[in-house]
């Protein structure tokens, strides 16, 4: 059996989470394969709203097992946090959950250097989330990483070791810091060893073979891959399909559907370009409607009408077999919906996505009407109005892949299935 895999087409916040969760019933196994707590994968249901930063969001459905593989960072902090929140839903976390033994651990100096890095860039600032992520993946790749496994071996030796290698680093920096949260460090490490720790890409295979249906969540979006996004202003891990390969330790073979999730129109954290961006009431309208408002930061965000140009792009990195689209409801109020479908760039039009965004680009749109309608109370396709199956049929003329759920709303059961 193939591992199918779900990722965000745009800068990330394309509401992964909530469809994981409605596809969950649907698959035996459910795995994270990079990024860390920078994501915040958003869930609701039973009008309650959960916020999952390191744990699949499978974890809330009945007889799914979830996997945090390789790719991803973990924050033990916030990972004890997360654990005691969900456990107070009564829900048996410990027996759901099972953890990699080769995902790298994010230190309380981590974050310091985070903090420190992003504010010695000034006005060239990249966005961080200051989550430690960036600092974590640098000392993976620099062979200086702390893994899960470590706990099992003379953990504190190379806990202080990394440690002091952070605090020699930071003399580079004239930043004020203090180091007050090693005890809840060591708590979630504490809270970490309450979990089974394992070799997932063996756990992974044993499962393809018995012909297990896996899905493998990402995070963040592909425009934020550190390959193909739009350096620099870029997350530290690959968010690509490629990425749930060497995040899984799994064969590109393996791979089966791809999940493309994209909003009805687009939004970014942080510093970086977009073409499309609105600075003006549309723009404004599109935040305050969507409640556009960073589920991991708090911060708002940047928000602007769908790209056709980054969202070909971004499909064309993926191979993405499946489109799915989300806060469909949030245009439900607009006359009229513009969607760029190419780019002038120094006055030549093109519908490739450029090396730099930071050259002068202009969108170029293609404007349809708006369905000036409440879809919010909508549950079956056939109660579309004829303005948005327009929409969707333009889209997917234009994509050459088909559109197969459309979200209404932030619930689960405002996902329609066409």
């Amino acid at each position: 059996m193939k591992i199918d895999v779900l990722l965000g087409l745009q800068w990330g916040d394309e509401g992964k989470g909530k469809v994981v969760d409605v596809l969950t019933p649907r698959y035996d196994v459910i795995t994270r394969f990079q990024g860390g707590p920078n994501a915040g994968h958003t869930l609701e249901f039973n009008n309650i709203k959960h916020i999952l930063h390191n744990i699949p969001s499978g974890i809330f459905r009945d007889e799914t097992l979830n996997i945090i593989t390789n790719g991803v960072v973990i924050d033990p902090i916030v990972f004890k946090r997360e654990v005691e929140s969900i456990e107070k839903m009564g829900v048996d976390i410990t027996s759901k959950l099972v953890i990699s033994t080769k995902a790298h651990i994010i230190l309380p100096t981590h974050r310091i250097l985070d903090a420190a890095s992003e504010s010695a860039k000034g006005k060239s600032k990249i966005g961080s989330t200051l989550k430690g992520i960036g600092p974590t993946y640098m000392d993976k790749t620099g062979r200086n990483g702390l893994r899960i496994g470590d706990i099992a071996y003379n953990f504190n030796d190379k806990y202080e070791a990394l440690k002091n290698k952070h605090f020699n680093l930071l003399k580079l920096y004239d930043y004020d810091y203090s180091l007050d949260d090693e005890k809840q460090f060591f708590e979630g490490i504490e809270t970490i060893k309450r979990f089974q720790l394992v070799d997932s890409e063996f756990i992974l295979y044993d499962l393809m073979e018995q012909d297990k249906k896996i899905l493998a969540e990402g995070a963040q979006g592909t425009l934020l891959d550190i390959d193909f996004g739009s350096y620099p202003f870029v997350t530290s891990s690959n968010t690509i399909c490629a990425g749930a390969c060497t995040g899984m330790g799994v064969a590109p073979s393996a791979i089966g559907e791809v999940y493309g999730i994209f909003k009805a129109y687009c939004t970014r954290v942080g510093s970086g370009p977009f073409p499309t961006e609105l600075l003006n009431e549309d723009g404004d309208n599109l935040r305050n409607i969507g409640n556009e408002f960073g589920s991991t930061t708090g911060r708002p965000r940047r928000c602007g009408w769908l790209d056709l140009v980054a969202l070909k792009y971004s499909m064309m990195l993926n191979g993405v077999t499946q489109l799915i689209m989300t806060k469909t409801d949030v245009l439900d109020s607009f006359e009229n919906i513009k969607i760029a479908t190419a780019y002038k760039v120094n006055d030549e039009v093109t519908d490739r996505f450029p090396y730099s965004l930071d050259v002068s680009i202009e969108p170029v749109y293609t404007e349809l009407p708006g369905w000036n309608t409440n879809l919010t109370g909508v549950r079956d396709k056939e109660q579309f109005p004829p303005e948005l199956v327009d929409y969707i049929k333009f889209l997917e003329k234009e994509l050459q892949v088909p559109v197969k759920f459309v979200s209404v709303g932030p619930d689960r059961e405002q996902i329609i299935e066409l």
